[in-house]
């Protein structure tokens, strides 16, 4: 058995029964918990994923549990309002996470650092008082476009987002999740430090992606996650399709044989430490 333990799964509306058909074919792939990652498309859209946790039930469907949370490229939208709406949101029982949360010096039309900050300081303080985990996300100006790269200058999207939740979130106790973790060892040390777990994309299974293997190497089993960022970042074999939850079982097999143990362990680890980073999962699944 597996979990996906992030997927946006209020994207799939091509057609009426896409959702549907997605959600049947992770369940005959053995995946049978899935987090729903309640972003949507803007804040008006948080919904959206706890609408689908509560409404989700029947023969070959997984179990779906939701988060709720203002993504970085939304951290403008991050109003009183729409934090006011988070907070209705996550104190409800099937929402067990805020997130994904963090900071974004990728895209040139994102809103500026201190904007960023702000919300996902914002965002924090909110799952401390709710006693809920986090969902970061952090993507750097690596590889951004020159402009982009000139508008956020130096910046460290790692360093901002280590010592903003060093800050503000590590005293609280809570744990969270580096998901699809994209850093190197030092970053995954640093994540691990703070309490956090680090789930696994198909990006993984990437030919340039090698520091990510190192880190899915270096990381302790109790401390790792998978997941498929469905409808992005599908593994290979199917890189450059439509990702979905189905898939995770090959990003699971690459982590497994990437720690020289079968698929079967790595599925039961993984299963193991969803259920103890989210306990209400494993009461209700049991």
């Amino acid at each position: 058995m597996l979990i996906d333990s992030h997927a946006h799964l209020d994207f799939y509306t091509s057609h009426p029964a896409e959702r549907d058909e997605v959600l049947a074919r992770a369940y005959d792939a053995g995946v049978k918990t899935i987090l729903a990652i309640g972003i949507g498309q803007n804040p008006a859209e948080m919904h959206l994923a706890l609408d689908l946790a509560n409404t989700v039930t029947g023969d070959r469907q997984p179990r779906i549990f939701a988060s709720a949370g203002i993504h970085p490229e939304q951290a403008h939208n991050a109003t009183h309002e729409s934090l006011a709406e988070l907070t209705r949101l996550a104190s409800q029982p099937r929402c067990i996470a805020i997130g994904e949360i963090g900071l974004d010096y990728y895209h040139l039309e994102n809103p500026d650092i201190e904007t960023q900050k702000k919300a996902f300081i914002a965002q924090m303080k909110i799952a401390a008082s709710l006693n809920k985990p986090i969902l970061i996300h952090c993507r750097t100006s690596e590889l951004a476009t020159p402009k982009a790269k000139e508008k956020y200058g130096p910046a460290d999207a790692w360093a901002d987002t280590i010592a903003l939740i060093e800050e503000h979130f590590k005293p609280s106790g809570l744990p969270g999740i580096m998901h699809c973790f994209s850093g190197n060892v030092e970053d995954a040390r640093r994540s691990l430090d703070l309490g956090f777990y680090l789930s696994f994309a198909g990006n993984l299974t990437y030919p340039k992606a090698q520091q990510i293997r190192d880190a899915a190497a270096f990381a302790p089993i109790d401390r790792i996650l998978v997941e498929t960022d469905a409808p992005f970042l599908a593994p290979i074999p199917f890189r450059g399709q439509r990702n979905e939850p189905a898939y995770v079982a090959h990003t699971a097999a690459a982590v497994a044989q990437l720690r020289g143990i079968s698929s079967d362990e790595l599925a039961a680890r993984t299963t193991e430490n969803f259920h103890r980073l989210f306990p209400s999962t494993r009461s209700v699944e049991a």
